[in-house]
This record gives structure tokens, C-alpha cells and sequence, in this order.
């Protein structure tokens, strides 16, 4: 349970360790991903609703886990948590109520964030969210789960993210408790197999990665005339989470020992997507527009792969 785990002591889940092309997603998937290894439950169950990635204009889907598959599989309940009072009141309260340990997630500024060393803390601040699994108000402590990893905090950062959460606007904040046991063996693998048809159901009418293309052009246009930092954002928003999600997606039809055709064309599109970002990262340096087109193509390809080999897998 969350109560006995220590941030010393935590072993990162495999898909946040090795030979990764995206070794983090976005905060949300990445730190259920710790939290459900850390309790002992396996999260590569859960990755199915990564087939449902949409290109929605502007971006790609900040994916994220639906809420009933986690009570679904692992039994645990989320719930929005009212704040009326301080934040780490009602996160201390929460934690409290669980013999087992619970878990909390507040939206935070990761300016004080100490995990985020080279990235944003101390120099920028950008909303991110943590999974709290104890906390000292006293002390002025906090232990969380965050990205890849679990981490403490304390003294001034404790500071920095107990008064930026007190306002003027509160934050989101969820709770989880545990509603059932979780599945286990053949029966998670059989909910999840349940799951993931129920997601294909649900993806997109039309290649997104093709619409994206179309879009591509008026994309280039703003980063050529944008400075570097908006290229990040928009790096992240755009190519990270393509990539990063079908790389999930690869692993969870690993997981189920589904086509083979379909991971592999997963790992082409994840590996396309770093591709085209360094490429662009070169591209907003030298203001330079590139060719792009041999990427778009395979990784367009590889997306009527990869869903068409799992409808027919799942019938």
C-alpha cells in the first residue's frame, strides 16, 4: 500500500526505465502509471483507451485514463474533492481517513516542484499534477508521486506549493479510495481485452495523423515566426503526446499478446513522432521549413496498421 512506500526506496515501473523512446508521457498518465506499480497492481492493464487519440486541431489528446476503467480493473474510485478550506487540510484529511493509505491529486505549479530540476523549477511555472501520499503540515513535508518517479519535498518547496494552492483560485483536486478488489490474472487480462474493444468503438472516423498533415502547414508558419520557446510547448502539446501515447499503446498489445503487426507499427509511429521533433527543433533554429513528408507518410500508414490489425484482433 501507498503508506509503506518511501521515495528512497521506489522502483520505477519498466516503462519508465531503459530503452525508451518517450521515457515520460504527460503528469496524469505517468504518475498513475508509479502509483498503480507502487501498490503492487500492474498499469499495463490499463492502456487500452490510448486508441481513442484524436488530432483536435490545435493538438493531439492529452491522453488520459478514463476514471471507470482504474475502478474497473483496480477497483480504486476517483472523485472530485470540494476545497473550502486550505488544500493540504483536506489532503491531510483524506490521507487520514484510509488505513491503507490513500492518495490524493492536486493540481500544482511545477515552479516548486523540486523533481523538475532542469525543466521548470525555480524558472517557470506551469500546472502539473501530483499524486500526494502523505503529508505534515507540521513538518512541512510531502511525499508524491510525479512523472517517472516518487519524490519528497519539504522547507521552502513545501512553502512554494502549499501557498501557490491557496489561491486566489483553488485547484483540481481528486481522491481515491478503494471501492473492490482488484482483478487479477485471467480476469484483469479478460477486462482488459472488454476494455479495449469498448475503446476501438470509440476512435477517431478518420486517421488523425492525416489530418494532421493537412494542418501541418499553418502549424509551420507560427513556429517560424515564433522563438524557441514556443516550439517546446508546442513540441510537447503536439508530438510528444503522439508519440509518447502509441508507445503506450505498442506496450499494452505487447501486454495482451495481440498482432504483432500492430506494436510494431505503434513503435513506428512513436519513433516518427521523436523523429519530426528534433527535425523541427532544427527547423526553428535555422527558420528553415523542412521536408516532412516521408515521415507523414509512414507514420500515416502505420496508423491504419496498428488500428486495423486490433479491430479485427478484437473482432
Amino acid at each position: 500500500m501507498w503508506t509503506r512506500h518511501q521515495p528512497d526506496g521506489h522502483d520505477r515501473h519498466p516503462l519508465h526505465q531503459g530503452e525508451r523512446i518517450w521515457l515520460e508521457t504527460n503528469c496524469y498518465v505517468d504518475l498513475w502509471i508509479e502509483a498503480l506499480h507502487a501498490r503492487g497492481l500492474d498499469p499495463l492493464a490499463m492502456l487500452g483507451f490510448t486508441v481513442t487519440q484524436d488530432f483536435e486541431g490545435d493538438q493531439f489528446t492529452f491522453f488520459k485514463v478514463p476514471l471507470e476503467d482504474l475502478e474497473t480493473l483496480y477497483g480504486l474510485r476517483v472523485q472530485e474533492l470540494a476545497i473550502y478550506d486550505s488544500v493540504e487540510t483536506h489532503v491531510a484529511e483524506q490521507l487520514n481517513r484510509d488505513p491503507d493509505g490513500g492518495l490524493v491529486l492536486v493540481e500544482v505549479d511545477g515552479f516548486h516542484l523540486p523533481d523538475t530540476r532542469g525543466t521548470s523549477y525555480g524558472t517557470t511555472h506551469v500546472k502539473t499534477t501530483v499524486g500526494i501520499v502523505r503529508i505534515d503540515p507540521a513538518a512541512r513535508t510531502m511525499d508524491y508521486f510525479h512523472n517517472a518517479g516518487f519524490h519528497r519535498l519539504d522547507g521552502a518547496d513545501y512553502e512554494g506549493v502549499a501557498t501557490a494552492a491557496a489561491g486566489p483560485l483553488f485547484p483540481y483536486v481528486e481522491f481515491v479510495k478503494p471501492a473492490q478488489p482488484a482483478l487479477e490474472g485471467r480476469a484483469l487480462r479478460d477486462a482488459s481485452l472488454a476494455l479495449l474493444r469498448r475503446h476501438l468503438a470509440r476512435r477517431p472516423a478518420e486517421n488523425p495523423i492525416a489530418a494532421y498533415r493537412a494542418a501541418f502547414p499553418e502549424h509551420l508558419e507560427r513556429l517560424l515566426s515564433r522563438p524557441m520557446e514556443y516550439f517546446h510547448l508546442y513540441a510537447f502539446n503536439l508530438l510528444r503526446q503522439l508519440g509518447a501515447n502509441f508507445e503506450l499503446l505498442g506496450a499494452h498489445v505487447r501486454w495482451l499478446d495481440g498482432p504483432a503487426e500492430a506494436e510494431e507499427a505503434c513503435r513506428i509511429i512513436s519513433q516518427g513522432a521523436k523523429a519530426m521533433q528534433f527535425q523541427l527543433a532544427r527547423t526553428v533554429a535555422r527558420r528553415k521549413a523542412p521536408d516532412l513528408s516521408d515521415g507523414f507518410d509512414r507514420m500515416e500508414r502505420a496508423y491504419d496498421t496498428a488500428l486495423g490489425a486490433l479491430a479485427r484482433h478484437c473482432g
